[in-house]
């Protein structure tokens, strides 16, 4: 079964062609030639893009030229604006653009987050009507993404970063897995799925981060492996670790057996993304 990475976020240089929003995480460039020699390096066979918020905001055309280039290698998540009044049929076009697999909600102060805001009514339900997942970036407020996943149960909604803050640099937090026994409550939800994705960066111990499994075993066995999805999180994780880093930890570990780890580096994504 092919390895395949939930989340990375590639992204080109800074130009006025296309010029970044804001910051990178580190890097000047993480073209889609970078991330496949990346991936390439060890082993990692495609990946679910999620179009970068900080460089490009709503505007997934880079992830798409990606795509393009190398549709054997990608599918395309793009951040949508729920404050857009045609937010219903950017959906629906969004579900019918090749390489298209779903779309992603931020909920930030500064962005719709009441959950009976008629833009994300529509976003949440265009998203259903489509059968496009909802990956929902709800982090440091699980209580908040609680409430999209109650409304929404027609809506497939993929947690992003397991629904916890995730250090962008050391050192990493004493309480980072604090809201965990908030995200296994989600886990009688049906149309819950989980994002296992930048999880060593919530280790306080050094590669490869063996104190990260028992939190990520109990989140297995509470959802199940057909609803978890490992994934690096590259590149907003340059400041914790290298791919490399990412990769090795989930495909070394002796807690998993060799099928789980098909699984979760794969398969769960498969079905969810329609791969």
């Amino acid at each position: 079964m092919p390895v395949i990475d939930v989340q990375v976020h590639p992204f080109e240089r800074n130009h006025p062609g296309r010029p970044w929003a804001g910051p990178s995480h580190g890097l000047l460039s993480a073209s889609g030639e970078e991330m496949v020699a990346a991936m390439d390096s060890v082993g990692v066979d495609g990946a679910v893009m999620v179009s970068s918020f900080s460089a490009y905001r709503f505007d997934p055309s880079y992830a798409l030229e990606v795509y393009n280039k190398y549709p054997e290698k990608f599918r395309v998540v793009t951040p949508v604006d729920a404050s857009d009044a045609g937010i219903e049929d950017i959906v629906a076009r969004w579900a019918v653009t090749p390489g298209a697999r779903g779309i992603r909600i931020i909920l930030r102060d500064n962005m719709p987050h009441d959950p009976d805001h008629p833009g994300l009514i529509e976003a949440f339900n265009a998203a259903a009507k489509h059968n496009l997942p909802v990956n929902v970036l709800c982090w440091g407020d699980l209580d908040l993404g609680t409430k999209f996943v109650r409304k929404f149960r027609d809506t497939v909604i993929v947690i992003d970063h397991l629904g916890m803050l995730q250090p962008a640099k050391p050192p990493v937090p004493a309480d980072v897995w604090a809201d965990l026994p908030k995200l296994l409550a989600l886990a009688d939800c049906a149309n819950v799925r989980v994002k296992i994705s930048g999880a060593c960066t919530m280790s306080h111990a050094p590669f490869p981060y063996d104190d990260i499994w028992d939190k990520v075993l109990r989140i297995i066995d509470a959802f199940g492996l057909q609803r978890c999805m490992w994934g690096t999180d590259w590149t907003r994780t340059i400041g914790m670790l290298t791919y490399e880093q990412g990769v090795a930890p989930f495909r070394l570990t002796d807690r998993l057996s060799a099928d789980d780890k098909a699984q979760l580096m794969g398969g769960t994504l498969q079905k969810v993304y329609k791969w």
